[in-house]
């Protein structure tokens, strides 16, 4: 099973589209699919139409007043063959004040996925932008990060933030945490975006994705209609650009939750 985080210290840059798009793309060939929402906004969720507060959610793994209830209970399939979800909710704001410093609670989603391990083949999760026990979560379950950047200059502070993030949860795995940076929102007719994608080659150089996601109208639409982009062919240059995203992840080596683990 391979785990992918989407995370970013900055709102705005494609998580959530970035996570719909790479899930169905992956249960449209085949793979079994579970969507995590990590983050308390819920966004997934309601991009998906599984609402945390009525099936349960994330914030139920942490026996928050009582015992944590079981991740398979917690998930749930959607209208899309393969592709499942395990939604978020509003409560999950509150686990940071609620857990403290209470030990162990760095690891909570870790167990909860390798009791789902034999069920799905891919994993995605939706991170929230800030750094808390959802994101420690989420990083030390994965095997890799995947970091949406919008190709604009203030989107690179956000970028700066979220690798010093990475650089702390590396510390605490004891070993690195793989990492794709994927330039989203890119218009080639600016100079700006150009820019800051040849900036973000020079730094950065081979983490930085060949794909390329550019601004695509048709990308919001199918997010308004609540459609994963694979079942949005009016979206044709969004499409071919995650298309191309996910056929570099899949050819880079896979590390499983349980080789992680060890």
């Amino acid at each position: 099973m391979r785990v992918w985080a989407i995370s970013n210290q900055k709102g705005g840059v494609g998580k959530t589209t970035t996570t719909v798009a790479l899930g169905s793309l992956l249960a449209a060939s085949g793979k079994r699919t579970l969507l995590i929402d990590m983050d308390p906004h819920a966004s997934l969720s309601g991009y998906i139409g599984v609402e945390g507060g009525a099936h349960g959610s994330v914030y139920d793994l942490f026996g928050i007043g009582g015992n944590p209830l079981p991740p398979g209970t917690l998930v749930h399939a959607t209208k899309w063959d393969h592709l499942s979800v395990l939604p978020a909710s509003a409560a999950m704001i509150t686990l940071d004040r609620q857990l403290g410093t209470r030990p162990g609670m760095g690891l909570i989603l870790s167990q909860a996925l390798a009791e789902l391990a034999s069920d799905f083949d891919h994993v995605l999760l939706d991170c929230p932008p800030t750094l808390g026990v959802l994101m420690v979560n989420a990083l030390a379950a994965s095997d890799r990060l995947l970091v949406p950047t919008q190709t604009e200059a203030l989107a690179l502070a956000g970028l700066e933030r979220m690798l010093r993030s990475l650089s702390m949860i590396e510390r605490s795995r004891g070993r690195p945490l793989p990492r794709t940076i994927v330039p989203t929102m890119f218009d080639a007719r600016t100079h700006a975006s150009r820019a800051c994608l040849d900036q973000l080659r020079e730094k950065y150089g081979e983490g930085v994705s060949e794909a390329v996601i550019p601004t695509d109208t048709q990308i919001r639409e199918a997010s308004a209609a609540g459609v994963p982009l694979a079942s949005w062919p009016a979206a044709r240059r969004g499409g071919l650009a995650y298309r191309q995203l996910l056929d570099e992840l899949l050819a880079l080596p896979a590390a499983s939750v349980t080789d992680a683990a060890a």
